[in-house]
Formats: structure tokens, sequence, C-alpha cells
């Protein structure tokens, strides 16, 4: 499980573990990202390439000559196409959150913000400096949003270190291609059909790479989509963890 850039492990935590709970015999992984969460010794991390060879790197000594699921929120989407790049035979099925598809953000094509739903009795209660953080990436305002909001996400972004991360920042692309060819076990892209930072549209265009793939785009979903649509996430999800064990059943 790989969250996005910024915040840690506890995002993909948050949002997976009430899946989970329902299932057995799954071992999960969360990760913290090189400069993010409670890492330490990647001063030496300079770029995307070298964030994903770190990745590659844990996995191999943490579950090495084993095949896994992946799945990644944002940029942890964008190191998870590295994963597939790189070792796409070990992967059994790939699942992305609001993903990261074009690293330069000149060029994504993304939605204007939106705000959906405003519960103002509770945003009164929020100082200025709050409302204006919580209505930057949300699109739904009220507690629960703003309460997964803080567990899942602030949490972590106060851990990180900053200064590295916008030096990584100016080599976030990788400096090879990827999606040069067709990954054929199941995939799942949930898209926030408000989502302003990364978009939906351009995720679309991968369809054809993924020809198992199922594409969600969901109404009343930013950035944030696993925490605005708890339930159709937490379905979608699941289908797609059914689809893979059923999946591997077959082929075996």
């Amino acid at each position: 499980m790989i969250h996005g850039y910024t915040p840690d492990h506890v995002l993909m935590t948050g949002c997976m573990e009430p899946i989970f709970k329902q299932k057995e015999g799954w071992q999960r992984i969360y990760i913290d990202l090189p400069g993010m969460g409670i890492t330490k010794s990647y001063e030496d991390i300079s770029c995307s390439d070298e964030m994903l060879d770190a990745v590659l790197e844990f996995i191999d000594l943490l579950i090495p000559d084993k095949k896994y699921l992946v799945a990644g929120e944002s940029y942890g989407g964008y190191i998870a196409r590295g994963i597939i790049a790189k070792r796409s035979e070990c992967i059994l099925g790939s699942a992305f959150i609001c993903p990261l598809i074009i690293p330069d953000a000149e060029i994504r094509q993304t939605e204007e913000h939106q705000v959906m739903k405003v519960d103002r009795e509770f945003m009164d209660d929020l100082t200025q400096e709050e409302q204006e953080e919580f209505r930057l990436n949300s699109v739904i305002l009220d507690e629960y949003n703003w309460s997964r909001y803080n567990k899942d996400i602030k949490s972590g972004i106060a851990l990180a270190d900053m200064e590295f991360l916008q030096k990584v920042k100016q080599n976030y692309a990788f400096s090879f291609e990827i999606d040069q060819s067709a990954y054929s076990n199941p995939a799942l892209f949930l898209l926030g059909r408000q989502d302003s930072m990364v978009g939906y549209k351009d995720a679309l265009a991968l369809m054809d790479m993924y020809p198992r793939g199922s594409f969600a785009v969901l109404d009343s979903a930013g950035h944030n989509l696993q925490i605005e649509q708890p339930d159709i996430f937490n379905s979608l999800m699941e289908g797609w963890l059914n689809k893979v064990s059923k999946y591997q059943k077959e082929d075996k």
C-alpha cells in the first residue's frame, strides 16, 4: 500500500483496513515513502527514479520471490505504475486511488475546484485558517470528512520533510517510459470527478493498457475520494479484491 506525496501510511490504513476487517488471509504491508512518515536515511534520494528503487528494494527485502498486489494513492499510484513497468510478472492485481498520471502539473487535465456539499453550521465552528485549509482540496465539507482528513492525511503531512520533498519534486517524473505494455491482471482505477489536483481524464487514456481494468469516475469526489465517498470506495475495492482472488483460482 503506497500513499501519496507528503502524507504517510495512515492515509492507506485509514481507508483499507475497514475493508480487510471483513476478510481473512490477507497480509497487508503499509509503507512510508522516503521523506514521509517515520522514514530515515533517505537524504541521498533526489528523484522519483530513486524513490521507486527504494520501494523495490523494500519489496525484495520483505517479500522476496513472492507475488503480490499493489495499491497506490496519488503519487503512490505513479510509483505503483513504475513497479508494474519493472516487475509486472510479480503483480497479481493493481488498484489506483486518484492516481497521479502526468507528473507535470502544467499539462495535466484537471478540474476546477468546486465544493459540492457544505455543512455550514459545522464550518462555522472551525477557525478561518481551518476552513481555508479544508476547502483547499475537499469537495464535501462536513464533520465526518474533517475528522477523517485530520486523522488520515493531515497527521502524516505534519511529519513530512518538506525541504527534501521539494528537492525530489524537481525530478518528479521517471526518466524512463511507463505504460508501454499492457497489464493484463485485474486493475481498479478510482477517480474523482471533481479532483482538482490530478484530475480524472488522463487516467481514462490508459484504458487500453489495462484490458482487465475497471475505471470508475465518482461524482462528489475530489482528491480525497476514499474519504468523501467511503461506501462506494469500500464496495469497489472489495469487488477488486474478490476479482483478484477469483482470477487466481481460475488461473490455477
